[in-house]
């Protein structure tokens, strides 16, 4: 397409089919590398995604929506977003999915739910639909740590905070595998149901597609699970005939401008409703990036929704969560930050995302109201801490070590020595009173009797649809429905404010010099080689990040 013709798609009047090429990637959060920078170029943000899908839905110039439903490195809980931006978009224009093969002989669930939503679902005719469930890792490190000569020693509160289980457990236990099997069945409940209520079929139908896959295309289309069989080519030719346009017409969602949108969103004196987002894992002090992944920074979170208090526009705030947790004092001051908020009369809902678990859910719970997917990982009111014990592995390499303490408590966690009586004294002692701090406050924050509060924690990871059912959890959906909520709660005109997205000024606003802690920027996010070392390591379940660590899961 010619420049002149790109920028007359762009902003004039001419008809646009919008794409949306999951293939290409969808980023959750700001870049956390130069390579995400640069992917940004072709790929589009969750945000915008949800923006413009949004703003295109009333605009008469928008013919439709085509999705290449097969995506990349996504979880469950992103895709079931996409999959809800899609259906609702649909509901005022046409919308087709197709792809190559939803999975080839397995993985390909994640993409089919997507390609679900909406209204035309296509397949490759030597494609398949690898609807073949889910698969939940447990894995236990401890066999590994002795061979290396470490030895795990850590204290949980309670049973099902098995993210403890993880270094020190031999085997996996009953309270882990309850919670690991009712969390698998959950996500596949939520799967299920959702595409046979989109698909307009019975549950049993998408259960039978479930347990024979591979499906093969024929197969497919009598159970109802697509409507037709073509390669890419024929099923836009298809499609675009159907809807009067042309192969020039398609545009990137992420491409597309409503400049009547904008401008409207542009208008100033207007209420605003902000928008604070942590992602990472919760560390004390301002976090970092790294080729590791993302931690939060509880003072930058901190003076984000400080920023929200100050500014009189504000009247609500959307707290946007999607952390495993972390450090229980960092937690507890930014959940300080919220009670500000509310206290001040600006409503604060959370909404979580992949996960907002132990810490992620503690810095939550004291929203007005809580939204969450179905299948985010939440909960896990636990705590655990320890140590790793390495003078077995020192002995192996045949160093020599000599540890020397100033003060009786003074190697309490050192990795020189193990716990004395007098050690685990201590850190049980700590455990016990940052578990009684979380319960408590989990339960005048959500409304809950304590003992009611206290048995639906003890360290265990729900479902969002679960937890809803258990009080944990407000309404499941996503940024979309929480920002409606906060406007309900603020008695504000949906179409009527502006949001303000709090801390996303860019790379410049991490490098300006700040003037004081109340000013929501400076200090760039640089990681040092120990954060480096412990996010990377984080990732793949060999350290936590902090007491209030959730259980890793792999999804597979």
């Amino acid at each position: 397409m010619a420049l002149k013709d790109l920028l007359t798609t762009l902003t004039g009047n001419t008809p646009v089919v919008l794409e949306l090429d999951l293939a290409r990637g969808v980023l959750t959060a700001r870049p956390s590398s130069p390579l995400q920078a640069v992917q940004l170029i072709n790929s589009p943000t969750l945000e915008a995604v949800r923006v413009h899908l949004a703003a295109a839905a009333t605009d008469d110039r928008v013919l439709g929506l085509i999705v290449h439903a097969t995506p990349t490195g996504m979880s469950i809980a992103h895709a079931e977003e996409i999959a809800d931006l899609i259906e609702k978009f649909g509901r005022s224009k046409p919308t087709m999915a197709w792809a190559e093969s939803y999975g080839e002989l397995a993985h390909g669930i994640v993409g089919y739910h997507i390609a679900a939503a909406a209204r035309q679902v296509w397949v490759q005719p030597t494609g398949m639909l690898a609807i073949d469930g889910l698969e939940l890792g447990i894995l236990l490190l401890r066999g590994l740590l002795e061979k290396a000569g470490v030895e795990p020693q850590f204290g949980q509160r309670h049973e099902y905070k098995t993210a403890a289980d993880q270094y020190q457990a031999d085997h996996v236990t009953d309270a882990n595998r309850e919670m690991m099997t009712r969390l698998g069945a959950s996500f596949l409940d939520t799967i299920v149901t959702s595409v046979a209520r989109r698909r307009g079929i019975a549950v049993e139908q998408v259960r039978d597609g479930v347990n024979g896959a591979p499906v093969e295309p024929a197969r497919a289309l009598e159970l109802g699970l697509i409507d037709h069989v073509g390669y890419r080519d024929e099923a836009y030719a298809a499609v675009l005939r159907e809807w009067n346009a042309a192969p020039e017409n398609l545009l990137y969602v992420h491409r597309y401008t409503n400049r009547a949108a904008i401008a409207r969103n542009l208008r100033p004196g207007r209420d605003k409703v902000a928008v604070v987002t942590l992602r990472g894992a919760i560390v004390t002090g301002r976090g970092a990036r790294s080729l590791g992944g993302q931690s939060a920074g509880s003072d930058v979170i901190d003076e984000q929704l400080r920023t929200a208090l100050r500014d009189d526009n504000v009247k609500a705030v959307v707290f946007s969560v999607d952390s495993p947790g972390g450090s229980a004092v960092a937690s507890d001051f930014i959940r300080r930050g919220v009670v500000r908020l509310k206290e001040a009369g600006k409503p604060v809902v959370a909404q979580m995302g992949s996960y907002a678990a132990s810490g992620g859910y503690y810095v939550s719970m004291a929203a007005n109201e809580i939204v969450a997917h179905a299948t985010t990982l939440t909960g896990s009111i636990g705590v655990l801490a320890g140590k790793m014990v390495t003078a077995g592995l020192y002995d192996k390499l045949g160093l020599i070590r000599e540890s020397l303490t100033f003060g009786e408590a003074a190697g309490t966690f050192s990795a020189a020595q193990p716990f004395t009586e007098a050690d685990w004294e201590r850190l049980n002692r700590w455990l016990d009173r940052i578990y009684l701090d979380f319960t408590t406050l989990a339960a005048g924050d959500r409304g809950l009797d304590y003992e009611d509060l206290e048995s639906k924690a003890r360290g265990r990871v729900w479902t969002g649809a679960d937890a809803v059912e258990r009080g944990l959890v407000d309404h499941i959906g996503g940024l979309g429905l929480a920002i409606e909520r906060a406007c309900d709660l603020a008695g504000l005109d949906r179409d009527r404010i502006s949001l303000s997205h709090v801390g996303s000024q860019g790379m410049l606003s991490t490098i300006l010099p700040a003037n004081s802690s109340e000013r929501a920027t400076g200090g760039a996010e640089l990681p040092t080689t120990d954060a480096l070392l412990t996010s990377m390591a984080a990732r793949v379940g060999l350290v936590g990040t902090g007491a209030l660590s959730m259980p890793l899961v792999r999804v597979g």
